[in-house]
């Protein structure tokens, strides 16, 4: 993924947003920033509408509305005192969370229980242990 702040949004391989569809708005941001603080529109806000994107396979749609069920993504970056370059974070964090949304959840845990060998060395190792402090306790005395 570039540093670019202009074009097409890189979030997967196979899946690229068109620039067409990022909508984007400039505010003042707190915070310092010299003599040009109060003049400088550096707050950068960065927004995609999924449910109207013609980019995302219906699986990714389906997995994206599920998570977001209004379907739009709006991010802003305000960290740097330049608007390129809170343009290049707000892009990096709408792809990330894009990324984070359309992903597939890892499979659930199936609760195990311990087998039958690892029950007995855990309770062997405990009396090895226990005895090994009465010893101790024994000796100290």
């Amino acid at each position: 993924m570039g540093d670019d702040v202009a074009g097409d949004l890189p979030v997967t391989p196979a899946l690229l947003i068109p620039e067409a569809e990022l909508q984007w708005r400039f505010s003042r941001s707190s915070g310092p920033g010299g003599q040009s603080v109060n003049t400088t529109d550096s707050r950068v806000q960065l927004g995609w509408d999924a449910r109207s994107s013609g980019v995302l396979s219906p699986a990714h749609r389906a997995r994206l509305l599920e998570r977001l069920p209004d379907g739009v993504i709006w991010v802003s970056a305000a960290e740097h005192r330049s608007q390129w370059q809170n343009r290049r974070t707000a892009r990096q964090k709408l792809a990330a969370a894009v990324r984070s949304a359309v992903a597939k959840q890892p499979p659930s845990r199936r609760p195990t229980h311990p087998s039958r060998g690892a029950v007995e060395r855990r309770l062997t190792a405990k009396r090895h242990r226990g005895e090994l402090k009465r010893q101790r306790r024994e000796r100290d005395d």
